[in-house]
């Protein structure tokens, strides 16, 4: 049997050698399910050819390399950059941020999945948990939508305020001590976690904890108005959708709105805006944009 043998923590470990579980690797490196398994394959044949018993993941990890640059040097560029991020001891925290429709739930799917980041959360959620313990006689504007938090203030805005932004600003200051609470827990226990939704806006978010260097936040628009609508539509036609077309198509002027607020306090603190048309060019973007701040953090932690 082909034993693997790496290092956590200083302390070393061996594991039987599994193509199941280097095909799934190989998977994130953008390869389909049968490019990877005959990856695998050629791994595990090479392997007994040379007659090894015990590899280190390092020398496997270049053996694969090597392989993938003659089949198709993108996959071994994914491949490589994965295996950076893998590497690094802290977890990696990826927010992403952006109003309903622009594809922030369909890019966290991407996201965890590339990288093998296995906990995944929606704001909405984290405000469904909010609502069971705030009642609404409390806090009437979390248990509106964002786009309509509005007609729940008792406050009514000044006439100088667009009352769709003060009500969103009032509902995102609850709501976000929530997702500094999922932030800061995945901090502390160590799990590499995507948390996307209309909630994470900057300047509402801790700025200590943005301020960790694993913890990344981009934020996506769709700057067209029609190809924003679109998605709707397109999200209404999914067989698992439970979100009704009309709630969105006619509170759409505000979601607009909401989309504007939040890159402008992107931009207002530094965070990355992405145009988020094709969702292969922008997975593409952010995976490249988490590995060169992961190779970053992986010099730092070899000169300390």
């Amino acid at each position: 049997m082909i034993m693997v043998q790496g290092k956590v923590d200083g302390e070393v470990y061996t594991e039987p050698f599994s193509k199941g579980v280097l095909s799934r690797s190989l998977i994130r490196a953008k390869l389909d399910i049968n490019e990877a398994y005959d990856i695998a394959s050629s791994v595990e044949s090479k392997i007994n050819e040379e007659n090894i018993e015990i590899i280190s993941t390092d020398d496997l990890s270049n053996m694969v390399i090597s392989l993938l640059e003659k089949f198709n040097k993108e996959a071994a560029q994914n491949y490589i950059s994965w295996r950076k991020i893998k590497k690094f001891k802290e977890p990696l925290i990826v927010l992403i941020a952006g109003a309903s429709g622009v594809g922030t739930s369909s890019m966290a799917f991407e996201i965890a999945n590339h990288l093998g980041i296995s906990n995944m959360i929606s704001t909405d959620m984290i405000r469904e948990v909010m609502r069971k313990i705030i009642s609404k006689d409390l806090s009437p504007v979390i248990h509106e939508s964002s786009y309509n938090a509005y007609k729940a203030m008792r406050v009514p805005s000044p006439p100088e305020f667009d009352e769709v932004i003060a009500g969103y600003k009032n509902h995102i200051d609850t709501i976000s001590v929530g997702v500094d609470a999922v932030i800061e827990r995945a901090l502390t226990e160590g799990i590499s976690i995507v948390v996307e939704g209309v909630h994470i806006v900057p300047g509402f978010i801790r700025q200590d904890l943005l301020d960790r260097k694993n913890v990344v936040l981009f934020t996506l628009q769709v700057s067209d108005p029609e190809v924003h609508k679109g998605r709707f539509y397109s999200r209404s036609r999914q067989m698992w959708a439970r979100r009704p077309l009309q709630k969105y198509l006619d509170n759409f002027s505000s979601i607009r709105k909401i989309q504007k607020y939040i890159v402008m306090q992107s931009q207002k603190y530094n965070v990355t805006v992405i145009e988020n048309i094709d969702l292969s060019t922008t997975v593409d973007y952010i995976i490249k944009d988490i590995t060169e701040k992961y190779e970053d953090l992986n010099n730092d932690d070899e000169d300390n």
